[in-house]
């Protein structure tokens, strides 16, 4: 336990940081204008979408540096690590022209004439930053399984400082600067990002020489391309569906009025903070399963597996006491004082806060059990698992208790505890009772 907090604290934190830079362009663009603020969400939304299914092919390269550097096997490391990049930009690469040419897109999905063309004002420049932020996620992810994540947070920090304070000098016009509003935003992450990846690469090369991991980064390998490949693309389609899931959440909270939609955006927050601990967790499983696959340890996997999945439900556990305690008081940070329906969404968003305390258990096992299967290189499987447990069964579950049974945005936000469930169980079943005695049996 005290290994898995060591290595799990500071990337829960660097986990926690990144999140703060997206809170803080949203808290300072809500005070420049609502329109600029519509716009931005819309464009960044966009480019998230598209970074998760790009990041799956750096999520892949910490499983495989995690086993390698427990075989002492540094030319694989440094190959691995290589072609995740050469991926990553790559993916880069094909999606910038969807990036710049954003606007028709925009509009085909059903946004107005001023908004589409101001979201794509901020993918013009904010979309070149996809860049290094595939990148950095690459390098990230070889200094996480090597378990130097302690400077990882304090970059990301730094970084979210940065960011704070470019967004105040160009989205107002403060300090002498120009007043540029939603271009502004996109410069200071375009700049962030930038900062970011100098830091790790700057990192990585004094802290690490002996791994040398930009020799010949020109020189393309094949092998080692399709094996980080063949375990990326899954991982990325992962964690775009679950993503999707609560996108689509958001399009059906919409259909219930301006009211479900404030109260459901406080609770996805509140959700989402308590969901960077399970993550943070889950990365530490990937490298501590991918370790025990390098040493050929079933036991010390099996070990590591329990215990931060025991972490991962005494978290969920405090997060549930808080959800059910201390509703109003966990949504006041969000909301202003005088706002004049603040007692409706206080009460709705008590019930969606149920709701959620109801899938911090199942939505904390099931990131774990992606951890662990990633660590062993199983993405494939978990991948069609994840998919049609929450495309095939939390959100047709949403509309039927949201809609049809007329629960509201309570049973849109069951029906999404539902698929989350499904996901547990299976994920856990796989990993627990198929994956790991085939592994005690060959790793003997």
């Amino acid at each position: 336990m005290r290994t898995i907090l060591t290595l799990g604290l500071p990337i829960i934190g660097s986990h926690l940081g990144q999140m703060a830079i997206g809170v803080t362009d949203t808290m300072m663009l809500g005070w420049y204008g609502a329109h600029e603020l519509a716009a931005v969400t819309l464009g960044a939304t966009l480019l998230h979408l598209l970074f998760l299914v790009g990041s799956g092919f750096a999520w892949a390269v910490m499983p495989l540096v995690a086993t390698f550097n427990a075989e002492g096997d540094e030319t694989s490391l440094r190959r691995a690590t290589r072609m995740g990049l050469w991926l990553s930009l790559a993916f880069a690469a094909i999606v910038l022209p969807v990036l710049m040419l954003s606007e028709p897109i925009l509009r085909l999905l059903g946004q107005g004439e001023a908004l589409a063309a101001s979201g794509a004002l901020y993918l013009r420049i904010a979309g070149w930053g996809i860049i290094p932020m595939l990148s950095v996620m690459v390098i990230k992810s070889y200094l996480s399984a090597l378990e130097h994540t302690r400077p990882v947070l304090w970059i990301i920090l730094i970084s979210a400082l940065l960011n704070g304070l470019i967004n105040w000098a160009f989205i107002f016009g403060n300090w002498g600067a120009p007043e540029l509003g939603i271009a502004g935003a996109a410069w200071a992450s375009n700049v962030t990002q930038l900062f970011t990846l100098i830091c790790v690469v700057a990192y990585a090369r004094l802290r690490l020489p002996e791994h040398d991991i930009f020799r010949r980064l020109w020189k393309v390998d094949i092998e080692m391309m399709a094996r980080v490949f063949r375990l990326g693309w899954p991982i990325g389609l992962t964690t775009l569906s679950e993503a999707g899931l609560f996108s689509a959440s958001v399009v059906m909270m919409g259909w219930l009025g301006t009211i479900p939609l404030a109260a459901h955006g406080i609770v996805v927050q509140l959700a989402s903070v308590t969901f960077m601990v399970h993550m943070g967790l889950s990365n530490v499983a990937t490298v501590r399963a991918g370790n025990a696959l390098g040493w050929r340890d079933a036991d010390y996997m099996a070990r590591g597996a329990w215990v931060v999945t025991a972490l991962s439900l005494g978290f969920a556990a405090m997060t549930i006491a808080a959800f059910l305690l201390i509703p109003h008081a966990l949504m006041r940070l969000f909301l202003d004082p005088g706002e004049p329906a603040i007692g409706q969404i206080l009460e709705l968003g008590t019930y969606l806060l149920i709701a959620a305390a109801l899938f911090q258990l199942v939505d904390g096992a099931q990131v774990i059990a992606l951890g662990l299967l990633r660590g062993v290189q199983d993405t494939t499987v978990p991948m069609i698992m994840a998919a049609f447990s929450y495309w095939g069964v939390g959100l047709p579950l949403s509309y039927v208790l949201g809609f049809m049974l007329e629960m509201g945005g309570f049973g849109v936000w069951l029906g999404l505890a539902g698929g989350l469930g499904c996901a547990c169980v299976a994920l856990m079943g796989r990993f627990w009772f198929a994956v790991l005695p085939r592994l005690s049996r060959a790793l003997v």
